[in-house]
């Protein structure tokens, strides 16, 4: 990670960390770099969530856009995934979006995207910062009628949900499907999409106020949801995070259909239709160990990649995979958009339920999902690393002995934290009272060693 530009965009706590004064140079050196030189003004598409330092930032960030001669135009209230899909769609040269995802309402965040709606390499990334903490390249503000201007278009969001429902092969009639959308931007969306596709829709937490996005709702907090399905009867239940870029479903008996059932239903689908090219899923080291169980039962390689969506995202264009994504409800499927999008990916998951004739709960059990434990041990951050804590002799031994004794059987998967001083424990297998005593033995002996 950067020094500004962490795994998705930039993020901190509105006003404090994520200043006005910073989203104004995120502005303006993201401009400068992403439109270049060039006849014609670039136009810079820009969305928020619900967050109430949203308009806040945004002001800051359109100002910085327009001081280097480009348009910003303002869709408001819109997804993460819509700005990624409407920035190929309408021809836009980049897009910005205003978010902090799943996290509580007084952080935010800033993530570009470039004109062919992928998020930004490393390299531009790191121009971008250089440019703001290093002053690496002077940027020449215009004068005159060569400064930027604003302009709004609400129809943006409406556009994106009429692409969202033309994914669906069919309609979605006769199904009853509850949503929560988290009090945010999937509030302007998914009730609308799905009841244009003809289903029955019961909705709960879309009522944002700027500071009740993702509180005690939402894709992180499954519980409400998982009750409202039963005493509504719905056949599904679709959760989004606070900017809709992920969904995690719940089956008509309220239990939980994560990232990994998901890929699961979906990608099976694909295979069975001749849609799975190489018959290959992309999926992290994270993924449920049923998940490769599954795998392999039938027919489906899935390929792991490191913890994030954006790796998942390079290994599927590097050979050509349609569909790839995290436990945690990340899911892209490239024949739709360019990153993960809640609302499509909900959309395809009630497609197939609808199309199969069968119960949610059914499908999902195509997938067992085996016991995981993970235990985060706190160590001095210079020794959280494989090749520092692997010189201890004793660290070495317990963790050759775990794999040997759970192999086969389980897995045992060791795990620096990127942002904080720890080493995550994590191990799968059939016994949980078993992982579990091994995990707190391991993650103890870490903080014994390392401290």
């Amino acid at each position: 990670m950067g020094r500004l530009f962490g795994t998705d965009g930039v993020r901190g706590v509105a006003n404090k960390e994520l200043t006005p004064e910073l989203a104004y140079d995120i502005g303006k050196a993201g401009a400068y770099v992403l439109t270049g030189a060039g006849d014609k003004r670039p136009r810079i598409l820009v969305g928020r969530d619900t967050r109430i330092s949203g308009g806040l930032l945004e002001s800051a960030l359109v100002a910085g856009i327009c001081s280097v001669g480009a348009e910003a135009v303002i869709a408001g209230v819109i997804p993460t995934p819509a700005i990624a899909h409407l920035v190929r769609s309408e021809g836009f040269d980049a897009g910005v979006m205003i978010s902090a995802s799943h996290n509580p309402f007084e952080h935010n965040g800033i993530k570009y995207f470039s004109g062919t709606g992928y998020k930004l390499s490393d390299a531009t990334e790191e121009r971008i910062e250089s440019i703001i903490l290093d002053g690496a390249e002077e940027i020449e503000l215009p004068t005159g009628d060569k400064i930027g201007h604003i302009t709004y278009d609400n129809s943006l969001v409406d556009k994106y949900i009429e692409f969202a429902k033309g994914t669906c092969g069919g309609d979605l009639s006769g199904m009853k499907i509850a949503i929560d959308c988290a009090n945010g931007a999937s509030s302007v969306t998914a009730e609308k999409a799905l009841k244009g596709l003809g289903a029955e829709v019961l909705v709960i937490n879309n009522k944002p106020d700027g500071v009740n996005i993702n509180a005690n709702c939402g894709s992180t907090h499954l519980e409400g949801l998982m009750e409202f399905v039963k005493s509504s009867g719905a056949d599904l239940g679709l959760a989004f995070d606070g900017d809709a870029d992920r969904v995690l479903a719940v089956d008509e008996n309220g239990e939980i259909i994560d990232g990994d059932k998901k890929m699961t239903i979906i990608g099976l689908d694909m295979k069975n239709s001749g849609r799975l090219p190489d018959n290959t899923i992309v999926a992290t080291v994270m993924s449920n160990l049923g998940f490769f169980v599954m795998g392999r039962e039938y027919g489906v390689d899935i390929k792991r990649t490191k913890v994030g969506d954006r790796y998942v995202l390079e290994e599927m264009l590097a050979h050509n995979h349609k569909i790839g994504g995290e436990q945690s409800g990340h899911v892209i499927l490239l024949d739709y958009n360019t990153t993960g999008d809640g609302l499509v990916t909900g959309i395809q998951l009630a497609d197939v339920v609808k199309r199969s004739g069968k119960k949610a709960s059914e499908l999902a059990s195509v997938m067992q999902i085996y016991p995981q434990v993970l235990i985060n041990a706190s160590v001095k951050n210079e020794l959280k690393n494989e090749e520092n804590y692997m010189k201890f002799p004793e660290i070495k031994a317990a963790i050759e002995e775990l794999e040997k004794e759970f192999s086969g059987s389980g897995r045992v998967l060791i795990r620096p934290s990127g942002t904080e001083p720890l080493v995550r424990v994590m191990i799968e297998g059939k016994d949980e009272e078993l992982i579990r005593k091994r995990a707190q033995e391991l993650a103890d002996l870490f903080e014994q060693k390392l401290n």
